[in-house]
């Protein structure tokens, strides 16, 4: 590893001038890294004291990359019995677990047994393998205190060696964490002088380090209260430049022009709110009150709506788009499913009644239409004669126009990826209005980091009349014979003329919906295969309680067709029981639906349970949820369907979600924590320094949009966001 040793590096400096080619190659293939920032921007995970054991417990989680701080325990040499060769395993001990690290060699590895003899300590980094039940790092690479000690007596110039804590980084068994240590220390000591981000009258405010400071003392501490000061620092900083990011793309957004869209005396929109059976919430009379402010103006609005699962966010899109109709104007519903499409499309006719739906045409246009009827509903997008144009991805294609596309409505938008959403807008001849809508009830602190450019309507109320859901964790693991009673109450509900739901996370043995969350279960836990489908619908028909009713399924192998055939079937009272996947998951609208079960409701998301759970309640008659559990108490599955019986109140639970599962990759299109691109920002607890971030950018790029004052600030945002997330920005 070689790299300039007399040149100043800068943030912007190539790896390649500082740690050489092969590291920098090796960097890059690793973690994409191709600068100074990039390096330094790769922060430890934590820090060991020299000398002092990990006080981990329990067994280290198969096929991860791990490096820990252990004790040989033993250490001996023998012949492989199969094939030429020696084998060295020693048992290592970490906090309260053990693990045999396993060297493999042709000839006699004596050296590798004094290195590793009984009671040295070092840290051990390799992938965790199991081998006769047993937990393993087969051919791990390792540093061991002791030969740190007389390396650096005789050569005190090696100060790294003597460091009373040791940053761990997140490693791969190509370049594993002392590489990245010995690269940071190549350039650390040649980094010039860094402009800090954060303007100086803010950073004495909050007691924060300069930045240069901040990256020093986070990759080299002396003391655990130094990387601290950094981190704080660092999380801010994070915090703030995200913050500018999304306060530049709203501003940016308010300079672009639109058609605006006003409701004219007696039209479309005065027709549909006279003919209305019910009076609006109040929640909804504000969102609409909003949306329609923005659809005057020239600039184009960009606003989420978010509400409870049946709060009546339909009517409040469709009213948007009767007031862009008036002008011309046509309306887009992105669907993520050809169900939910199809459900949209009957529930917006219903409401429009005869008359105006004879006018606006609402169009269906998904992948699997026949050819004759795709022909003709493309006909009647392109020539303006479809107002309301209703379709999944199929929108999306190169042979679909719009006459005048002036409004895009994205529901549930976590299922559409950036590009998609993109494509759809790029069709408007002028920048069209977007509505996203949610019924995944979405924290403040993540609203204000991933959608901190979006205006945000929230609709908490439920229309009156709703009967309300009576939710019901079914133990099995604790009562196993209650799996019975399940099903005696199903067929108490379906004595009354009412409708059932079976919800199963697959659709056949080992065929998962797509769709499904399916969370794995936590290592320690036996796997046991996911309820399906096709096994439960086969099951229930041959059961004595439920003969006489009629069962039928719905999943995502089925097509489109048959899907719509089913649903129709089933909002008709033709069918008692669906047995179904999340395909159901939203915009289903069954009245007669009183009664739901999810099996292995651990296996799925708190938020994709309260979705389904949507499903029922819906009309005069109370809903009942059962979710069966096999989860043992105690257990983060379990209290994920616990706290889904514990309260109906859906942002409170999508507060949980988020402090059970991390907040996923808010500047991308993964919304899974595994790769969060955030570093020290945990949107889960930073709500305070987020919403401090927030309104300080704000304040400073409304009076700047291009930080022209800011240089340093506009370098940071540049830096921070590669290509992609840049690209993300631009669209979203």
């Amino acid at each position: 590893m070689t790299g300039s040793s007399d040149s100043t590096f800068t943030l912007d400096t190539p790896l390649v001038l500082a740690v050489g080619k092969p590291t920098a190659t090796a960097l890059g293939k690793a973690f994409g890294m191709l600068t100074v920032s990039d390096l330094l921007g790769h922060y430890p995970r934590r820090y060991v004291m020299r000398g002092v054991l990990d006080p981990t417990s329990g067994l280290l989680p198969l096929n991860e990359y791990v490096s820990i701080t252990a004790e040989v325990v033993s250490s001996t040499q023998s012949e492989m019995k199969n094939r030429k060769g020696y084998i060295v395993a020693v048992k290592i001990r970490h906090g309260q677990g053990m693990l045999t690290l396993t060297f493999f060699g042709k000839t006699r590895m004596d050296w590798r047994t004094r290195e590793l003899a009984p009671g040295v300590t070092g840290i051990f980094s390799g992938r965790v393998s199991e081998y006769n039940g047993a937990r393993q790092l087969a051919h791990p690479t390792y540093r061991t205190f002791q030969g740190e000690r007389d390396e650096a007596e005789k050569d005190p110039s090696n100060e790294w060696l003597q460091r009373p804590l040791i940053p761990i980084y997140a490693a791969t068994a190509a370049v594993t964490s002392l590489i990245l240590e010995r690269s940071i220390d190549l350039v650390l000591p040649h980094l010039g002088d860094i402009d800090d981000p954060v303007p100086e009258a803010l950073r004495i405010e909050r007691g924060l380090l300069g930045h240069k400071q901040a990256l020093q003392l986070i990759h080299r501490p002396e003391l655990s209260a130094e990387w601290q000061a950094a981190r704080d620092t660092l999380r801010f900083t994070e915090a703030w430049v995200l913050q500018a990011a999304l306060a530049q793309k709203h501003t940016k957004s308010r300079e672009e022009h639109t058609t605006p869209r006003v409701p004219a005396p007696g039209g479309f929109l005065e027709r549909f709110d006279a003919m209305l059976p019910f009076v609006l919430t109040v929640d909804q009379e504000i969102a609409a009150a909003e949306i329609a402010v923005e659809l005057s103006a020239t600039s184009p609005m960009n606003r989420l709506l978010q509400g409870e699962v049946g709060s009546g966010k339909t009517i409040v899109a469709l009213r948007a788009m009767l007031a862009v109709a008036e002008s011309g104007g046509q309306a887009a519903l992105l669907a993520p499913t050809e169900v939910l499409a199809g459900q949209h499309l009957r529930s917006i006719t219903a409401m429009l009644g005869p008359a105006l739906a004879a006018e606006l045409m609402p169009t269906l246009l998904t992948g699997k239409l026949p050819v004759a009827e795709k022909r003709k509903a493309l006909l009647r997008v392109v020539s303006g004669q479809s107002r309301i144009v209703i379709g999944t991805h199929a929108l999306l294609s190169d042979n679909v126009t719009f006459f005048d596309l002036g409004l895009i409505i994205i529901d549930e938008q976590h299922r559409f990826g950036v590009d998609q959403r993109e494509t759809l807008r790029l069709k408007g001849t002028v920048p069209p209005h977007v509505l996203v809508l949610t019924a995944t009830p979405i924290p403040r602190t993540i609203a204000m980091t991933v959608f901190g450019d979006l205006d945000v309507s929230t609709i908490r109320m439920l229309p009156s009349g709703r009967q309300g859901i009576t939710t019901v964790v079914v133990p099995l693991a604790e009562h196993p014979d209650w799996f019975w009673n399940i099903w005696r109450r199903i067929r108490d509900e379906l004595a009354l003329g009412r409708q059932a739901f079976v919800v199963c996370p697959a659709i056949a043995p080992k065929e998962v919906e797509d769709g499904a969350e399916a969370l794995p279960l936590p290592p320690e836990d036996t796997p046991k295969a996911l309820t399906n489908v096709e096994t439960t619908l086969a099951g229930l028909r041959s059961t004595s309680l439920l003969q006489g009713y009629r069962l039928e399924a719905l999943h995502g192998r089925m097509t489109s067709d048959e899907k719509d055939q089913t649903m129709r079937a089933f909002a008709a009272g033709e069918i008692d029981v669906l047995v179904a996947t999340t395909v159901i998951e939203v915009g289903v609208d069954v009245p007669n639906a009183s009664a739901m079960v999810v099996m292995d409701a651990d296996r799925f998301g708190v938020s994709q349970l309260h979705q389904l759970r949507g499903r029922v309640g819906r009309g005069s008659v109370p809903g009942l949820c059962l979710l069966v559990t096999d989860a043992e108490l105690g257990g983060v599955a379990r209290e994920r369907v616990d706290a889904v019986q514990s309260t109906l109140d859906g942002f409170e639970l999508a507060d949980l979600d988020l402090r059970l599962r991390r907040e996923g990759d808010v500047l991308g299109d993964t919304q899974s924590g595994a790769n969060s691109s955030l570093r020290f920002l945990r949107v889960a607890v930073d709500g305070a320094i987020i919403e401090s971030a927030r309104a300080a950018a704000f304040s400073l790029v409304s009076g700047d949009p291009e930080l022209r004052t800011m240089p340093a600030l506009r370098d940071a945002v540049n830096r921070r966001l590669d290509e992609s997330e840049r690209t993300w920005l631009s669209k979203s």
